[in-house]
């Protein structure tokens, strides 16, 4: 089977970034609006819809774009020549205005203004760490599967995130477009614009922090020396 050519793959990138921002906006607004005041209701809402998705449209767009809907997971694939740096550069754009595109859909399906910005607080040293946390283990968890057993990738990323929502004092975002995007919303699941480049800087990070790690614990050459000694076996 060919390749997929770069505007497919874009256009997957886009359409899976918007409508994984769309689950997250959406389902914040809904659980804010039916959890009558109780923030853990809400957070547990949001958790649900955002950890069922992922897989879904990792599932989907996958085949076509590799379904990283991340700047950093992009970034960390170029950083370990899996993507050249030029489509790295055209991938990044697209997540951000899919990521934008999917907050003004969800402000649209559940009659908000389109055009806000968040008042929701989330800074300080405790939560820069919470969100370098969870960006390490997004990337984590993504190459580690990656280098073992692939298919369980959509899986394994829609439980680590459901996880960081709660095990994160962040609520992890780990994701620079999503970030942005959320930034739009005076919603349950915004970020105040003055602490996005905050979450953003931690999320670069823990990114590369994970995809150092990463590299060294599963290095090339022992990856080749399995592979030798399964020939071997057989």
């Amino acid at each position: 089977m060919s390749p997929v050519d770069l505007p497919r793959r874009l256009a997957a990138e886009a359409l899976g970034t918007g409508l994984l921002v769309a689950v997250v906006v959406g389902s914040g607004i809904m659980g804010e609006r039916l959890a009558a005041g109780n923030d853990a209701v809400a957070l547990l809402g949001n958790t649900l819809a955002t950890g069922a998705a992922l897989p879904v449209l990792i599932l989907v767009f996958g085949p076509l774009s590799g379904a990283h809907f991340n700047p950093v997971v992009s970034a960390s694939f170029a950083l370990q020549r899996a993507l050249p740096w030029n489509e790295c550069a055209a991938y990044v754009p697209v997540q951000i205005a899919g990521a934008i595109a999917g907050t003004l859909l969800a402000h649209l399906m559940f009659g908000e203004p389109l055009l806000q910005a968040s008042t929701h607080v989330r800074t300080g040293l405790g939560v820069w760490t919470g969100e370098i946390v969870a960006s390490f283990a997004l990337l984590l968890t993504i190459l580690g599967c990656l280098r073992s057993q692939p298919n369980v990738v959509p899986y394994a990323v829609g439980l680590v995130i459901t996880a960081g929502y709660w095990f994160t004092s962040s609520t992890s975002f780990a994701n620079p477009a999503v970030t942005i995007a959320r930034s739009l919303t005076d919603s349950f699941a915004g970020i105040r614009p003055a602490d996005a480049p905050g979450f953003i800087v931690a999320q670069i990070a823990g990114a590369f922090a994970a995809t150092i790690i990463a590299q060294w614990l599963w290095s090339p050459q022992d990856r080749e020396a399995r592979s030798e000694a399964r020939a071997a076996d057989r």
